[in-house]
């Protein structure tokens, strides 16, 4: 009996250690969780396997879930390798030898769970799952019926303001409104002054297109808002992106609450100019405006006065008024008033009237006058330079020289562009004066010379030369002078006794020498400076001649 009981016990271990072997036994299968990829590109899915103990044979099969049923999609046996008919992924499909699915290229579809299951006979079989994410990124998002006029006016009524639509994107992406670059939280709640209502439309492609369609009730401050809509979307690698709509803005109608009525000018306005005057309301859209001046209508457009060539007759209450029957009757001010300030300066008298006639040695006293609407200065100015700050000038003892026009210039400081001047012309009578002698010099005796003879005086003057030269003489008039230019025969006469210019008219006469040199004269050479003094005084008369407008010529 007990020898019985040890055989049944015997056997029972027996048998218990054998289940422990076969329990022991296991197969592994490794692959990636998860892997993301974009639509239309190529994704490849690892499948490795590892098992306890030697088996045979091998089964490595790749499974979906269909209708919450497994179904076979791809194959590794002993026969080879197979891609399973009738699963929509046929054509897409290849397994490699390494066990892998490669799916190429992905579709939307695609995005799900992949199950690699290995048999390895009496071992057993195990399994495990990747999980597929499939991206796409949307088109940018449009939006539409932004263009309608929106009246603020009733605040019980709520108006579409825009819709934003962004098409074919994946996985399902959402819309966001902004507002001045904020964000609008997102509102369902049709009660509320702003929400949205969303929409999405998953297309035959299996892409989804979104649709949100934002409402409010406007007040006029959104006019100067700029709004846009954003769709924000997911891609690999947990990135969250977004893409953005045009800005655009509202379309706002509400009445008028301020008139403006200003001047467009820059700066002082003064007779002569063009002025353009501007009148405007804070409403929307402007409306018909009329314009007055001490109850006279004018004509203005779309808001604009303008009068040209304004003078002092001009200035005054300019009035506007903006032709609003929305805005509130009683409560808004639509009459404004401008007063339109135009400077003037008269034109300036100069006094004794001209042309002025004066002996030489006279005292000659002129004065200006003018009016102006502001301060003003008054100068006296000949050949640009300032002779007096004010209305007078009294020029004693005058000279030939003060011969000439005198400019009185009237201006007013405090307004660019304000002036006025008056000239009068004064002539000093006096007999000639000539200017100092400019030498002349020539190569040798023979040669021909110019000289030229400078004189001051009126009336104007006559000149001689003697000895005469064998060419005409040439007479012209520089400023208040008059030259004479005479070209001759540098003979042993002249370039003894020189040559002498006289200048006459009917209050006398003045007479100037002028040598003539052979420039290698041995007798103006006998001093060793000489030369060098030569050379000086005709660099000196050459600058002389130069800054008198006149100029010398020789001639060999």
């Amino acid at each position: 009996m007990e020898r019985a009981m040890l055989g049944r016990v015997g056997i029972c271990c027996t048998l218990f250690a054998v289940a422990l072997q076969v329990c022991q036994a296991s197969v592994m299968v490794k692959v990636t969780p998860e892997v993301e990829v974009i639509k239309g590109e190529t994704v490849k899915l690892p499948c490795s396997y590892t098992t306890s103990a030697p088996a045979s044979p091998i089964v490595v099969q790749w499974f979906i879930e269909v209708a919450g049923a497994r179904k076979q999609i791809a194959y590794n046996s002993s026969h080879g390798f197979g891609v399973d008919a009738g699963t929509g992924m046929t054509e897409r499909l290849t397994m490699g030898k390494d066990l892998s699915l490669t799916i190429s290229p992905v579709m939307v579809e695609d995005d799900r769970t992949y199950f690699c299951q290995v048999t390895a006979g009496p071992l057993g079989f195990s399994d495990n799952k990747t999980q597929v994410k499939v991206f796409f990124p949307p088109e940018k998002p449009v939006v539409t019926g932004n263009n309608q006029a929106i009246s603020v006016s009733d605040a019980e009524i709520f108006s579409e303001v825009a819709k934003c639509i962004s098409r074919n994107g994946f996985p399902q992406p959402r819309i966001i409104w902004f507002k001045d670059a904020t964000p609008l939280p997102e509102v369902k709640d049709q009660k509320e002054k702003t929400y949205m209502i969303p929409s999405v439309v998953k297309e035959a492609s299996g892409l989804y297109t979104m649709t949100s369609t934002l409402f409010m009730h406007p007040v006029k401050a959104d006019a100067k808002s700029v709004f846009h809509c954003t769709v924000e979307y997911s891609m690999p690698n947990k990135q969250i992106k977004q893409e953005s709509s045009d800005e655009f803005s509202l379309s706002l109608l509400y009445p008028t609450e301020n008139v403006f009525f200003q001047l467009k000018n820059q700066g002082p306005v003064k007779e002569g100019d063009d002025v353009l005057m501007k009148c405007e309301t804070d409403g929307n859209p402007q409306p018909e405006f009329e314009f007055f001046k001490e109850e006279k209508e004018l004509r203005g457009l779309k808001g604009m006065l303008e009068v040209k060539n304004v003078s002092r007759k001009d200035a005054g209450i300019y009035k506007c008024e903006a032709m609003d029957f929305d805005a509130l009757d009683g409560v808004v001010e639509l009459i404004k008033t401008l007063n339109l300030s135009v400077h003037y300066l008269d034109p300036v008298a100069v006094t004794p009237e001209g042309p002025l006639f004066a002996a030489k040695g006279n005292t000659v006293e002129l004065q200006c006058r003018t009016k102006s609407s502001d301060e003003f200065t008054l100068k006296w100015k000949k050949d640009s330079k300032v002779l007096s700050q004010s209305g007078g000038l009294t020029i004693e003892s005058v000279t030939l020289a003060h011969s000439g026009v005198y400019l009185c210039v009237g201006a007013v400081p405090s307004v660019p562009g304000l002036q006025k001047q008056a000239s009068v012309t004064l002539t000093v009578t006096g007999k000639p004066e000539i200017d100092a002698s400019v030498n002349g010099f020539v190569e040798k005796e023979g040669g021909m010379v110019t000289l030229n003879c400078s004189a001051l005086g009126h009336p104007a003057p006559q000149f001689t030369w003697k000895p005469s030269g064998k060419e005409v003489c040439s007479v012209t008039v520089v400023g208040n002078k008059v030259i004479s230019t005479i070209t001759l025969e540098a003979s042993a006469v002249v370039l003894k006794d020189g040559v002498i210019c006289e200048a006459n008219n009917s209050l006398g006469k003045d007479m100037k020498r002028f040598q003539v040199s052979i420039k290698s004269d041995p007798d103006k050479a006998s001093d060793p400076n000489a030369v060098n003094r030569g050379r000086h005084l005709t660099q000196l008369s050459l600058l002389l001649l130069s800054l008198s407008g006149l100029f010398l010529v020789y001639t060999p």
